[in-house]
Protein backbone atom coordinates (compact mmCIF):
# COMPACT_ATOMS: atom_id res chain seq x y z
CA UNK A 1 0.00 0.00 0.00
CA UNK A 2 1.39 3.69 -0.97
CA UNK A 3 1.70 6.10 1.80
CA UNK A 4 -0.99 8.83 1.77
CA UNK A 5 -3.63 5.74 -0.19
CA UNK A 6 -6.81 6.65 1.71
CA UNK A 7 -8.13 3.60 2.63
CA UNK A 8 -12.15 2.98 2.49
CA UNK A 9 -13.84 2.62 6.02
CA UNK A 10 -15.28 -0.43 6.52
CA UNK A 11 -18.88 -0.53 7.31
CA UNK A 12 -19.85 -0.75 10.93
CA UNK A 13 -21.73 -3.75 12.50
CA UNK A 14 -25.21 -2.83 12.81
CA UNK A 15 -26.11 -2.28 16.27
CA UNK A 16 -28.87 -5.07 18.22
CA UNK A 17 -30.64 -8.26 16.16
CA UNK A 18 -31.17 -8.44 12.62
CA UNK A 19 -34.50 -7.56 11.66
CA UNK A 20 -36.23 -11.10 11.24
CA UNK A 21 -39.27 -9.85 8.17
CA UNK A 22 -41.38 -13.58 10.20
CA UNK A 23 -41.21 -11.57 13.50
CA UNK A 24 -42.24 -8.23 12.02
CA UNK A 25 -45.77 -10.11 10.21
CA UNK A 26 -46.19 -12.36 13.53
CA UNK A 27 -46.10 -8.82 15.45
CA UNK A 28 -48.28 -7.29 13.27
CA UNK A 29 -50.87 -10.00 13.15
CA UNK A 30 -50.80 -9.81 16.85
CA UNK A 31 -51.85 -6.41 17.46
CA UNK A 32 -54.58 -6.92 14.68
CA UNK A 33 -55.80 -9.46 17.07
CA UNK A 34 -55.74 -7.57 19.89
CA UNK A 35 -56.77 -4.86 18.12
CA UNK A 36 -60.26 -6.32 17.03
CA UNK A 37 -61.08 -7.49 20.19
CA UNK A 38 -60.28 -4.22 22.26
CA UNK A 39 -61.88 -2.01 19.69
CA UNK A 40 -65.16 -4.22 19.54
CA UNK A 41 -65.78 -3.95 23.55
CA UNK A 42 -64.41 -0.81 24.14
CA UNK A 43 -65.86 1.62 20.98
CA UNK A 44 -63.25 2.75 18.35
CA UNK A 45 -63.74 6.85 20.83
CA UNK A 46 -63.10 4.76 23.83
CA UNK A 47 -60.22 2.93 23.09
CA UNK A 48 -56.37 3.75 24.61
CA UNK A 49 -53.65 2.51 21.97
CA UNK A 50 -51.80 1.47 25.28
CA UNK A 51 -55.04 -1.23 26.19
CA UNK A 52 -53.87 -3.27 23.18
CA UNK A 53 -50.50 -2.82 23.57
CA UNK A 54 -50.59 -4.08 27.12
CA UNK A 55 -52.68 -7.12 25.68
CA UNK A 56 -49.77 -8.18 23.81
CA UNK A 57 -47.14 -7.35 26.40
CA UNK A 58 -45.60 -4.86 24.44
CA UNK A 59 -44.68 -0.96 24.42
CA UNK A 60 -47.04 1.59 23.17
CA UNK A 61 -44.20 2.85 20.66
CA UNK A 62 -44.33 -0.88 19.45
CA UNK A 63 -47.90 -0.50 17.99
CA UNK A 64 -47.26 2.74 16.91
CA UNK A 65 -44.29 1.61 14.48
CA UNK A 66 -46.40 -0.95 12.80
CA UNK A 67 -49.38 1.78 12.90
CA UNK A 68 -48.63 5.42 13.03
CA UNK A 69 -52.01 6.20 14.31
CA UNK A 70 -55.36 4.81 16.27
CA UNK A 71 -57.63 5.56 13.09
CA UNK A 72 -54.98 3.71 10.60
CA UNK A 73 -54.82 0.59 13.40
CA UNK A 74 -58.87 0.58 13.43
CA UNK A 75 -59.12 0.95 9.67
CA UNK A 76 -56.03 -2.26 9.14
CA UNK A 77 -58.37 -4.02 11.89
CA UNK A 78 -61.42 -3.84 9.63
CA UNK A 79 -59.57 -4.30 6.23
CA UNK A 80 -58.13 -7.30 8.05
CA UNK A 81 -61.64 -8.95 9.32
CA UNK A 82 -62.69 -8.55 5.99
CA UNK A 83 -59.74 -10.27 4.10
CA UNK A 84 -60.48 -13.20 6.31
CA UNK A 85 -64.14 -13.17 5.58
CA UNK A 86 -63.17 -13.23 1.90
CA UNK A 87 -60.72 -16.15 2.44
CA UNK A 88 -63.37 -18.05 4.35
CA UNK A 89 -66.32 -17.62 1.72
CA UNK A 90 -63.51 -18.90 -1.06
CA UNK A 91 -62.27 -21.49 0.61
CA UNK A 92 -65.61 -22.87 1.57
CA UNK A 93 -67.28 -22.25 -2.07
CA UNK A 94 -64.27 -21.81 -4.50
CA UNK A 95 -63.57 -25.93 -5.03
CA UNK A 96 -67.63 -26.52 -5.38
CA UNK A 97 -68.47 -27.82 -8.64
CA UNK A 98 -72.15 -26.64 -9.21
CA UNK A 99 -72.68 -22.82 -9.41
CA UNK A 100 -75.72 -23.10 -7.35
CA UNK A 101 -74.40 -24.98 -4.68
CA UNK A 102 -71.65 -22.66 -4.87
CA UNK A 103 -73.62 -20.22 -4.20
CA UNK A 104 -75.36 -22.08 -1.15
CA UNK A 105 -72.01 -23.18 0.35
CA UNK A 106 -70.70 -19.35 0.54
CA UNK A 107 -74.19 -18.27 1.97
CA UNK A 108 -73.29 -20.82 5.00
CA UNK A 109 -69.74 -19.55 4.83
CA UNK A 110 -70.83 -16.23 5.64
CA UNK A 111 -72.91 -16.28 8.10
CA UNK A 112 -70.88 -18.88 9.72
CA UNK A 113 -67.90 -16.48 9.95
CA UNK A 114 -69.43 -13.90 11.54
CA UNK A 115 -71.25 -16.43 14.23
CA UNK A 116 -67.88 -17.43 15.24
CA UNK A 117 -67.06 -13.98 14.97
CA UNK A 118 -69.28 -11.02 15.75
CA UNK A 119 -66.71 -8.98 17.47
CA UNK A 120 -65.73 -8.50 13.48
CA UNK A 121 -69.55 -7.44 12.75
CA UNK A 122 -69.28 -5.05 16.05
CA UNK A 123 -66.29 -3.46 13.98
CA UNK A 124 -68.53 -2.59 11.21
CA UNK A 125 -71.04 -0.68 12.57
CA UNK A 126 -68.27 1.08 14.54
CA UNK A 127 -66.46 2.21 10.98
CA UNK A 128 -69.92 3.24 9.93
CA UNK A 129 -69.98 5.43 12.72
CA UNK A 130 -66.63 6.68 13.24
CA UNK A 131 -66.18 7.70 9.65
CA UNK A 132 -69.56 7.81 8.27
CA UNK A 133 -68.52 11.42 6.75
CA UNK A 134 -64.91 11.00 5.92
CA UNK A 135 -64.59 7.59 3.69
CA UNK A 136 -66.34 4.89 1.87
CA UNK A 137 -66.80 1.74 3.79
CA UNK A 138 -64.43 -0.92 3.47
CA UNK A 139 -67.31 -3.62 3.70
CA UNK A 140 -68.45 -2.16 0.36
CA UNK A 141 -65.32 -1.21 -1.27
CA UNK A 142 -64.35 -5.18 -0.79
CA UNK A 143 -67.62 -6.41 -1.89
CA UNK A 144 -67.69 -4.16 -5.03
CA UNK A 145 -63.75 -5.44 -5.79
CA UNK A 146 -64.90 -9.20 -5.17
CA UNK A 147 -68.56 -8.84 -7.08
CA UNK A 148 -67.73 -9.72 -10.57
CA UNK A 149 -67.09 -13.19 -10.06
CA UNK A 150 -70.16 -13.87 -8.39
CA UNK A 151 -72.23 -11.74 -11.49
CA UNK A 152 -70.32 -13.82 -14.03
CA UNK A 153 -71.33 -16.93 -12.20
CA UNK A 154 -75.22 -15.90 -12.47
CA UNK A 155 -74.91 -14.79 -15.83
CA UNK A 156 -73.42 -18.44 -16.38
CA UNK A 157 -76.97 -20.01 -14.69
CA UNK A 158 -78.88 -17.72 -16.87
CA UNK A 159 -77.33 -18.53 -19.81
CA UNK A 160 -77.70 -22.19 -19.14
CA UNK A 161 -81.51 -21.59 -18.40
CA UNK A 162 -81.20 -22.58 -15.05
CA UNK A 163 -82.46 -18.85 -13.45
CA UNK A 164 -84.40 -16.87 -15.44
CA UNK A 165 -83.48 -14.23 -17.13
CA UNK A 166 -82.51 -11.07 -14.98
CA UNK A 167 -79.90 -7.84 -14.57
CA UNK A 168 -77.03 -9.94 -13.07
CA UNK A 169 -76.65 -6.55 -11.11
CA UNK A 170 -80.01 -6.89 -9.77
CA UNK A 171 -79.32 -10.31 -8.17
CA UNK A 172 -76.25 -9.55 -6.56
CA UNK A 173 -77.11 -6.61 -5.06
CA UNK A 174 -80.57 -8.17 -3.20
CA UNK A 175 -78.38 -11.43 -2.61
CA UNK A 176 -75.80 -9.12 -0.80
CA UNK A 177 -77.97 -6.94 0.82
CA UNK A 178 -79.80 -9.90 2.44
CA UNK A 179 -76.77 -11.63 3.55
CA UNK A 180 -75.27 -8.37 5.27
CA UNK A 181 -78.72 -7.39 6.41
CA UNK A 182 -79.23 -10.68 8.36
CA UNK A 183 -75.58 -10.94 9.61
CA UNK A 184 -76.39 -7.21 11.44
CA UNK A 185 -79.70 -8.70 12.95
CA UNK A 186 -77.89 -10.96 14.16
CA UNK A 187 -75.65 -8.95 16.12
CA UNK A 188 -78.09 -6.33 17.16
CA UNK A 189 -80.38 -8.91 18.40
CA UNK A 190 -77.63 -11.28 20.10
CA UNK A 191 -78.35 -14.38 17.65
CA UNK A 192 -75.97 -16.72 17.74
CA UNK A 193 -75.91 -20.64 16.60
CA UNK A 194 -78.28 -19.66 14.20
CA UNK A 195 -76.94 -19.41 10.55
CA UNK A 196 -77.80 -22.90 9.56
CA UNK A 197 -81.13 -22.61 9.47
CA UNK A 198 -80.53 -18.83 8.42
CA UNK A 199 -79.32 -19.54 5.15
CA UNK A 200 -81.61 -22.37 4.42
CA UNK A 201 -84.63 -19.55 4.87
CA UNK A 202 -82.32 -17.12 2.36
CA UNK A 203 -81.64 -20.68 -0.02
CA UNK A 204 -85.36 -21.45 -0.15
CA UNK A 205 -86.85 -17.51 -0.67
CA UNK A 206 -84.70 -17.05 -3.09
CA UNK A 207 -84.50 -20.02 -5.35
CA UNK A 208 -87.80 -20.74 -4.65
CA UNK A 209 -90.17 -17.33 -3.99
CA UNK A 210 -92.41 -16.57 -1.99
CA UNK A 211 -95.39 -17.26 -4.82
CA UNK A 212 -96.81 -20.53 -4.99
CA UNK A 213 -97.04 -21.81 -9.04
CA UNK A 214 -100.79 -20.90 -8.93
CA UNK A 215 -100.20 -17.30 -8.18
CA UNK A 216 -97.72 -16.77 -10.49
CA UNK A 217 -99.70 -18.35 -13.38
CA UNK A 218 -102.45 -16.48 -12.47
CA UNK A 219 -101.56 -12.96 -11.84
CA UNK A 220 -97.70 -12.65 -14.08
CA UNK A 221 -98.29 -8.96 -13.49
CA UNK A 222 -98.22 -8.58 -9.95
CA UNK A 223 -94.94 -6.68 -9.71
CA UNK A 224 -95.58 -4.69 -12.75
CA UNK A 225 -97.70 -2.66 -9.83
CA UNK A 226 -94.38 -1.94 -8.30
CA UNK A 227 -93.68 0.64 -11.36
CA UNK A 228 -96.40 2.57 -10.07
CA UNK A 229 -94.84 3.30 -6.93
CA UNK A 230 -93.63 7.08 -6.45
Amino acid sequence: MKLGTKVAAKPKPARGRPRDPALATRRREEILDAASQVFARQGYACTDIQVIADAIGVGKATVYRYFPSKETLFLATVDCCLRALHESVDAASHSVADPLDRVVRAIVAYLQFFDAHPEFAELLLQEHAAFKDQRKPIYFERREANINRWRELFAGLIADGRIRNMPVEQITNVLGDLVYGTMLTNLLAGRRGVFERQAREIVDTLFHGILSEGERARNPCTLGHLENFP
